[in-house]
C-alpha cells in the first residue's frame, strides 16, 4: 500500500518489472493488513503466472505480518501561523514490539528515493528548532517562522532494523501570515467607516485586538469577528490603526492611516513677537488650523474690517492705530470658520495732554486728560512759577487765581499739558468773619424770641382757664322758714335748722368748651344741677330769741357757697 516503508532482506523478490523500489522514501497512513494486500494480489493475478502469484502473495503476507502494529498519526496536518510566532506540531506512532525507536527526527518536502535531512542541521532552522519524542509521542517546536518556513513537514523513524525506517504521511503543511489592516483611506465626517483586518490564511480560533495611534481602542468601538466598526465618523477618528491577535500582541499588523474629511477646526491667532509691542516695531500675525483637506485661503479681519489675506499678516512699523481686535478666518472646499479674536495693544508714550476747566457757582475745577498705552498712571498739577506740586490726581480745585498745568505719566514716559489761567473772586476774611457772627446772632435771637413767645402764649391760657373757674360761683337763697311751736319741743338739742335752695348759675355765659382736668366745664357744671346746704345754728336761746332776731332783720338772709375744685 501507498505511505508505507518496508524493506524485506533475503526474501523472493518479483519480478523485475514488478518489483518495489528499495528504501522507497513514503510517508506511513495506515496498518497493512491482508484487506489492503487483496485487491493488488487479484490485479497481478489476471497478468501474471501462477508461480508469479504465488510468490507475490507469499510476499505480502510478509509484509502484512511484520507492519500490522505499525502507525502515525499528526494531530494537526494545515497550520496558519503569524509571522514571528512559534509553532507547535506533534502526533502520536506506535511499532512493532520487536522493534527500537534507535533515531527520530523531522523532515520537510520529503522525495522519494532521498533520505531526508534532519530538519535541526539544516543552518537555515538552526537554533529555532526542538525535536521532543515522549515514549509514543513526538514533538516538533519551530520558533519565529517566516515565509521560509512554508514547507510540508513529516516525522522520520529509524529502528533498529536497517530494512526498518518510517516516514509519517501525509504531511503538516504549514502556512505564514502577516495581519493587514484593509482601510478606506478616508471617509467625510459623519459618514461611517469599516477597517478589517485580514490574513491570507485561517488562523485557529484568533481573537482580534485594536489600536489606534499605538493605543488600544476601548470597548465603546464596535468589533465584529476581524472587523471594527467606526458609526458616525469625527476629525478624532482620524489615525493610524492596526491590529493583533491576542496571545501574539507583540506581532501587531502595519498601521494604516484613516483620512477623515472635515472643514477647519481649532482656528487660533498667535502674536510675534509675544509680549509688550512698542510703537514703531514690526508685528506679524499667524492664523492656524485643522482641516482636510487643508486649509485653502485665510483672511483677516481687524473688528468686523478685512484687512488682509495669508496665512500670516505682518505689520511694519506699527503705531497706536493699529491697535484692535483680530481675527482670521480659514476655509477649505468643505466649510469655514473663524478664531476667536485677539487683542493687539501697541505700547506708546503719552500724547495730547491737555487741561479742561469747568466751574459750578463760585468753584473752579481743573481736569487733566492725555492719550497713551498703558493709561496715564500719575497725575500732578503745578502751578507757574512754582517749583513744588499744588496737587495730584485726575482732578485738581484751585483756591487761588493764577496758571495751572498738569503733567501725566506713564511706563514709558512723562508730557505737561499748557497752561491755564484761574481767577478766584476772593472775599475779606474780616467781612466774612463778620458775616457770620451776625447770623449766629440773629438765629440766637429768633430762638429766644420763639422761646418767651410760647412761655407767654401758655401763661395766658392758664390764667384765662383759671378766670373761667373763678367765674363758677354759686348763690345760695336762704329764707327764714317758721318753725311751728310745738316743733321746738321736739328737739332736743335746741337746735335749729335751716334749709336753703342753692340755685346754679346760668351756665350760658360760661365758655361753651374749656379743658379743666381733661373734661369740658358744660360737663362738669351738668354733674351739679342742684346743690342743697344745710345750714345748722347751735344756741342756747329761747325759741323767742330766733323770731326776735327775725324781727330785727326780716330780710332775707343770703349765703354765698363757693364751689372748690
Amino acid at each position: 500500500m501507498r505511505g508505507l516503508e518496508h524493506t524485506v532482506g533475503g526474501r523472493p523478490h518479483l519480478p523485475q518489472h514488478q518489483q518495489h523500489e528499495p528504501e522507497q522514501e513514503t510517508c506511513l497512513t495506515e496498518k497493512l493488513s491482508q484487506r489492503n494486500v487483496q485487491p493488488v494480489f487479484n490485479a497481478v493475478y489476471k497478468t501474471m503466472s501462477v508461480q508469479s502469484a504465488l510468490t507475490l502473495l507469499s510476499l505480502a503476507l510478509i509484509l502484512g505480518a511484520s507492519g500490522a502494529e505499525w502507525s502515525m498519526n499528526y494531530i494537526q496536518q494545515e497550520i496558519c501561523a503569524l509571522n514571528g510566532s512559534t509553532v507547535f506540531m506533534n502526533g502520536t506512532f506506535t511499532h512493532p514490539e520487536q522493534l527500537t525507536v534507535k533515531k527520530s527526527f523531522w523532515a520537510i518536502d520529503p522525495v522519494k528515493n532521498v533520505e531526508p535531512n534532519d530538519l535541526s542541521k539544516d543552518p537555515n532552522y538552526s537554533g529555532r528548532v526542538e525535536n521532543l519524542i515522549d515514549k509514543r509521542k513526538f514533538y516538533l517546536k519551530l520558533s519565529n517562522v517566516t515565509k521560509k518556513d512554508e514547507h510540508r513537514y513529516c516525522f522520520r523513524i529509524i529502528t533498529n532494523e536497517p530494512d526498518q525506517k518510517w516516514l509519517g504521511k501525509p504531511e503538516v503543511t504549514l502556512q505564514v501570515t502577516e495581519l493587514h489592516v484593509e482601510s478606506p483611506g478616508e471617509v467625510t465626517e459623519g459618514e461611517s467607516a469599516v477597517l478589517t483586518c485580514k490574513t491570507t490564511c485561517s488562523l485557529t480560533d484568533p481573537t482580534f485586538i485594536w489600536y489606534k495611534d499605538g493605543r488600544p481602542l476601548t470597548t465603546e468601538m464596535i468589533q465584529k469577528n476581524q472587523q471594527l466598526h467606526l458609526q458616525t465618523v469625527s476629525s478624532e477618528d482620524a489615525g493610524s490603526y492596526s491590529c493583533a491577535v491576542r496571545g501574539s500582541e507583540h506581532l501587531p499588523s502595519t498601521a494604516q492611516t484613516l483620512r477623515v474629511r472635515h472643514p477647519p477646526k481649532n482656528v487660533s491667532v498667535s502674536i510675534s513677537p509675544s509680549g509688550g509691542i512698542v510703537e514703531g516695531s514690526s508685528v506679524t500675525l499667524t492664523c492656524s488650523s485643522d482641516g482636510d483637506p487643508p486649509v485653502e485661503n485665510y483672511t483677516w479681519f481687524k473688528g468686523s474690517s478685512s484687512v488682509g489675506t495669508g496665512g500670516t499678516y505682518s505689520i511694519p512699523n506699527i503705531s497706536s492705530e493699529d491697535s484692535g481686535e483680530y481675527t482670521c478666518q480659514s476655509r477649505n472646499e468643505l466649510g469655514e470658520r473663524r478664531s476667536t479674536a485677539v487683542s493687539l495693544n501697541v505700547l506708546y508714550p503719552l500724547r495730547n495732554v491737555s487741561v479742561s476747566i469747568s466751574s459750578s457757582g463760585e468753584m473752579v475745577s481743573l481736569t487733566c486728560s492725555g492719550d497713551g498705552y498703558p493709561p496715564v498712571e500719575i497725575y500732578t498739577w503745578f502751578k507757574e512759577g512754582g517749583d513744588s506740586p499744588v496737587g495730584s490726581g485726575h482732578s485738581y480745585v484751585p483756591l487761588q487765581s493764577g496758571s495751572y498745568y498738569c503733567q501725566a505719566q506713564n511706563q514709558h514716559g512723562a508730557q505737561r499739558s499748557a497752561a491755564v489761567s484761574v481767577l478766584i473772586k476772593e472775599f475779606p476774611s474780616a467781612a466774612l468773619h463778620a458775616g457770620v457772627g451776625i447770623g449766629c446772632v440773629l438765629l440766637f435771637f429768633i430762638i429766644i424770641t420763639l422761646f418767651f413767645f410760647i412761655r407767654s402764649r401758655n401763661r395766658r391760657r392758664r390764667s384765662q382757664i383759671k378766670e373761667e373757674f373763678s367765674m363758677r360761683t354759686v348763690y345760695a337763697a336762704i329764707s327764714p322758714i317758721s318753725v311751728p311751736g310745738d316743733a321746738a319741743g321736739h328737739s332736743s338739742e335746741d337746735e335749729e335748722s335751716l334749709y336753703a335752695n342753692v340755685l346754679q348759675l346760668r351756665t350760658e355765659e360760661l365758655p361753651r368748651k374749656t379743658s379743666f382736668s381733661g373734661a369740658t366745664m358744660e360737663e362738669k357744671l351738668r354733674e351739679d344741677d342742684a346743690l342743697y346746704a344745710k345750714i345748722t345754728f347751735h344756741s342756747s336761746a329761747p325759741a323767742n330769741r330766733y323770731d326776735e332776731d327775725m324781727v330785727e332783720d326780716p330780710s332775707a338772709l343770703y349765703s354765698t357757697v363757693q364751689r372748690t375744685a
